[in-house]
C-alpha cells in the first residue's frame, strides 16, 4: 500500500513548465558565476599559481592541468552552461557541465565550499531530468516532440534536494555555540556596525542571538513550508530575507542569488507556464511538433534512493571520530555546515635530515598561496598533506628519510589561542585514512 501511494506520487502527471525554468536559470546562473570566477583571475590563483595542491584522500589521482588546460576547462563550462540554459544537446552538456565542474572542486581542498558541492549536486540530477524537451534549440534542430507534461518525480528530486539543503544546514546549527554563545555572529556581525540605519545594533548581543536563532529555524522549517503549497509565497519572503542578509554580511559570492533564483521551483505549475508563455512570445518561439507525455524509468528511483540516503547518513559521520568536531573538523565537509565557526591558526614546520640531524623552519610562504597557509593552519588533513609535500621536497634536496613535525596554536569562536597538536609527532607517516582518528590533535578544553 504504502509503495502504491509513493508510486502514484512520483509518477503522477506535472507539467514541465518548472524543469524549462530550472534550465533556463540554472544555465544561465552557472554561465555568470563561472564567468566572474575567471574574470576575476580565480584560476590563476586556485590552481595555476600554487606550486602543489591539497587532495581528496582517495582521490589523490586528480591532478591539475597545466595553465592551458585549466583555461580550456573553464572555457568549456561556460559553453555548457550556455547550452544547457538554451536546450542544446542538453544530454551531453549536462554531463559534461558535471564532470568538468565536480573536477575543479576535487582538485584542491583550501577551494571547498558548500555551494560548490551542492551545485555538483544540482548538475548531477538534471543529467537525468528532461528539461530540455520544451523550449529548447535541440527540439527545433532535431524536430523532436515538445513535452507538455513529466512524472512528478523529475520537479521532486530538484526540490528535495534544497530540502536537504536547508535542512541540514539547520540541524548542524543546533550547537552550543551557534544557540547558547551566539558564535561565531558575535565576532563577524560588529565588523558591519559602520552600516547606515542598521549598522549601529550590529555591536549589540542580542542582534547575534537574533540572527543566530533565526538561522536556525529558519533552515529548519523552510524546506517544509516551500513542500506546503499553502505557505510556499510566505516562506518564500523569508528566503529572499535571509538570502539578502547572508549577501549583505558575507562574503559568499553568487550563492545567496542562486538560491533565490532556483527556489522559485517551488512555486506552482501555473506560476511557471505563465513565465514561459511570455519567454516563447518575446523570442516567437513556435513549435510544429505534436506534443507528448515524458516518462520515467522505474530504475531511476532507485539509484536516487541510495543518492539522497548517501546524503543523509553525510552528515553524521563525525560521531565516529573521537574529539570536538570544530576543533579535528573530522566528518565536517559535505555536511552542510555553512559558516559555523571562527577558526583561525598559525602553523610552524621544522624538516629535520635523520641522518645528520639536521633541522629547518619551513618558511610555508615559499610553498603555499595565502589561502593554503590560512586553511591548512587549522585543518589536520591538509597538515597531513603538507608535511607529506615537504619530506618528497626535501628528500630530493638530499634530506635522508626526513622527518617533518608541526607546532601549531588554533584558536575557535573567539576562546583564546591554544596548541592543536603533538610537536613530537612525524606528521609525514599519518594517514588521512576515513577508519583512523587523529589522536595527534590535541584535545579540545575550555
Amino acid at each position: 500500500m504504502v509503495i502504491e501511494r509513493m508510486n502514484n506520487f512520483l509518477f503522477k502527471k506535472a507539467s514541465i513548465a518548472p524543469l524549462v525554468i530550472f534550465r533556463i536559470a540554472f544555465g544561465a546562473l552557472m554561465f555568470i558565476s563561472i564567468l566572474r570566477f575567471v574574470l576575476k583571475g580565480w584560476v590563476d590563483t586556485m590552481y595555476v599559481m600554487p606550486k602543489m595542491h591539497f587532495p581528496y584522500f582517495g582521490l589523490e589521482w586528480i591532478k591539475v592541468l597545466p595553465a592551458e588546460g585549466m583555461y580550456i576547462v573553464f572555457g568549456l563550462l561556460l559553453v555548457s552552461a550556455l547550452f544547457i540554459m538554451f536546450g542544446f544537446l542538453y544530454r551531453v552538456s549536462t554531463i559534461l557541465f558535471f564532470l568538468l565542474f565536480t573536477y575543479i572542486e576535487l582538485i584542491d581542498k583550501t577551494n571547498y565550499l558548500n555551494h560548490y558541492y551542492f551545485i555538483s549536486l544540482v548538475s548531477f540530477i538534471i543529467i537525468f531530468i528532461p528539461a530540455g524537451r520544451s523550449f529548447s534549440l535541440d527540439n527545433k534542430f532535431f524536430k523532436r516532440s515538445e513535452f507538455k507534461e513529466v512524472p512528478y518525480l523529475f520537479l521532486f528530486l530538484l526540490q528535495l534536494q534544497m530540502f536537504v539543503v536547508y535542512f541540514f544546514a539547520g540541524v548542524a546549527k543546533l550547537n552550543y555555540d551557534w544557540l547558547i554563545e551566539a558564535q561565531p555572529l558575535k565576532i563577524w556581525l560588529p565588523a558591519f556596525s559602520h552600516y547606515p540605519i542598521i549598522g549601529q545594533f550590529l555591536e549589540d548581543d542580542w542582534v547575534a542571538y537574533l540572527f543566530s536563532w533565526f538561522g536556525c529555524i529558519y533552515d529548519l522549517s523552510i524546506g517544509f513550508l516551500l513542500f506546503n503549497k499553502r505557505t510556499v509565497k510566505f516562506a518564500y519572503t523569508f528566503v529572499i530575507i535571509f538570502h539578502v542578509f547572508t549577501a549583505m554580511f558575507f562574503n559568499i559570492g553568487m550563492f545567496p542569488y542562486i538560491m533565490m533564483t532556483i527556489t522559485i521551483v517551488f512555486f506552482s505549475e501555473g506560476f511557471h507556464q505563465t513565465i514561459l508563455n511570455r519567454i516563447k512570445r518575446f523570442v516567437h518561439y513556435n513549435s510544429e511538433r505534436e506534443t507528448s507525455v515524458g516518462r520515467a524509468n522505474g530504475t531511476l528511483i532507485y539509484v536516487f534512493v541510495i543518492y539522497f540516503f548517501v546524503q543523509f547518513i553525510l552528515p553524521f559521520r563525525y560521531v565516529f571520530y573521537d574529539g570536538d568536531l570544530f576543533w579535528t573538523e573530522q566528518g565536517y565537509r559535505f555536511s552542510w555546515r555553512v559558516m559555523l565557526m571562527e577558526k583561525a591558526g598559525s602553523a610552524f614546520f621544522y624538516v629535520r635530515d635523520k641522518n645528520t640531524q639536521r633541522e629547518i623552519e619551513i618558511d610555508n610562504k615559499e610553498h603555499l598561496t595565502y589561502m593554503q597557509e590560512k586553511m591548512m593552519a587549522t585543518q589536520p588533513d591538509m597538515m597531513i598533506d603538507y608535511a607529506k609535500y615537504l619530506k618528497k621536497y626535501y628528500e630530493k634536496k638530499g634530506f635522508v628519510d626526513a622527518e617533518v613535525r608541526a607546532q601549531s596554536y588554533v584558536t575557535l569562536n573567539g576562546k583564546g589561542s591554544r596548541e592543536f597538536i603533538d610537536q613530537t609527532i612525524d606528521l609525514s607517516t599519518q594517514s588521512n585514512s576515513f577508519l583512523s582518528n587523529k589522536n595527534w590533535v590535541k584535545p579540545y578544553s575550555e
